[in-house]
């Protein structure tokens, strides 16, 4: 099935724990079986670009890969979990393989992340992800959400 219409921003709330200001997914802007894409608006007064390069204000590499494990998560909890007791459980990242930063985001751009997933093993989910800006890849990224005991978080 799939969702073209705009899913409201809800469903981002209720489908990940993160909150502002660590939360990097605004809104869902499609949902199939093996791929979401969300976007996220990037504000000029994120906490992040006050002390990230000052003089010249852009968003840590690192955060927008975060922006993508987001995504990903709700494509687990909208699509893979759903209807799925996993009580005392939850998914973190459990690995990144093969980063590539080709480009930078700034105050004012919005971001298209993109999360398909390709496979599962065991509890361990594999996924591949991009954010681009204005049809060009800022990042590209290759990571595992595993779902994990909580005991020890």
């Amino acid at each position: 099935m799939s969702m073209k219409e705009i899913v409201p921003e809800a469903i981002v709330l209720n489908s990940i724990p993160h909150r502002p200001p660590f939360l990097f997914v605004d809104r869902v802007i499609e949902l199939s079986d093996d791929k979401i894409i969300a976007e996220r608006k990037l504000k000029a007064d994120e906490f992040f670009f006050k002390g990230h390069y000052p003089q010249m204000a852009l968003m840590p590499g690192v955060l927008m890969c975060e922006a993508i494990f987001q995504t990903a998560g709700v494509f687990m909890s909208q699509k893979l979990l759903k209807g799925t007791d996993i009580s005392g459980k939850v998914p973190v990242l459990t690995r990144v393989e093969s980063a590539k930063f080709k480009r930078m985001a700034f105050p004012g751009d919005t971001l298209l992340l993109e999360a398909v997933f390709t496979q599962k093993i065991k509890d361990f989910y594999f996924f591949k992800g991009t954010a681009r800006k204005d049809g060009q890849i800022l990042v590209t990224i290759e990571f595992v959400l595993g779902l994990v005991p909580v005991e020890g978080l």
